[in-house]
């Protein structure tokens, strides 16, 4: 498999990437029988809601409870994608019900929508043909912020800054 796309930093906060203990967290999902195993450990209540998903950077999706933060699905490291994933299962075969790029730890962009469809073909799940839910993530360029753009209005909630057209969350002059 080909893992497509950028990497993404977490870019949350530092104290709830401190409380990561590699693989305490995510299961990697390489095919649907990873995911019934997976599924079978999981509390009835929580099939309904939407689990953590990561897609590494080798291309596998990586599942948590919701509960989880993405930082602690990923084990700390870079991401492809990040958000939050629902399955159903219809005629003995796993779909996505719904999936989003919400993550505000790691703030990917739409983009990363293509590491999930690779990620999800390749472990034999089936799958929409993007987003159902896409969240578009901005840092303000004048305040530092990052926001969420709604209803396409490119504009900081948090100082009346204008965002840029093009995903900045964690750009060169964060790198370190």
């Amino acid at each position: 498999m080909t893992a497509p796309g950028r990497n993404y930093r977490y870019v949350g906060p530092a104290e709830l990437r401190r409380l990561v203990r590699p693989g305490a967290a995510g299961r990697s999902i390489r095919s649907a029988a990873d995911l019934d195993g997976w599924v079978s450990e999981q509390a009835r209540g929580d099939l309904a809601e939407p689990f953590t998903f990561v897609v590494d950077p080798a291309g596998v999706l990586r599942l948590a409870a919701r509960r989880s933060e993405h930082v602690a699905c990923a084990d700390g490291g870079t991401v492809l994608a990040a958000g939050e994933m629902r399955f159903r299962r219809e005629s003995g075969q796993w779909s996505v019900a719904e999936v989003s790029n919400q993550s505000t730890g790691y703030c990917p962009d739409v983009g990363s929508w293509a590491a999930v469809a690779e990620a999800l073909d390749a472990a034999g799940i089936e799958r929409p043909s993007g987003f159902t839910h896409a969240v578009v993530f901005r840092r303000c360029p004048a305040c530092g912020e990052v926001g969420i753009v709604r209803d396409e209005d490119y504009v900081c909630v948090f100082c009346g800054g204008a965002l840029p057209a093009r995903w900045n969350v964690d750009g060169p002059e964060r790198a370190g």
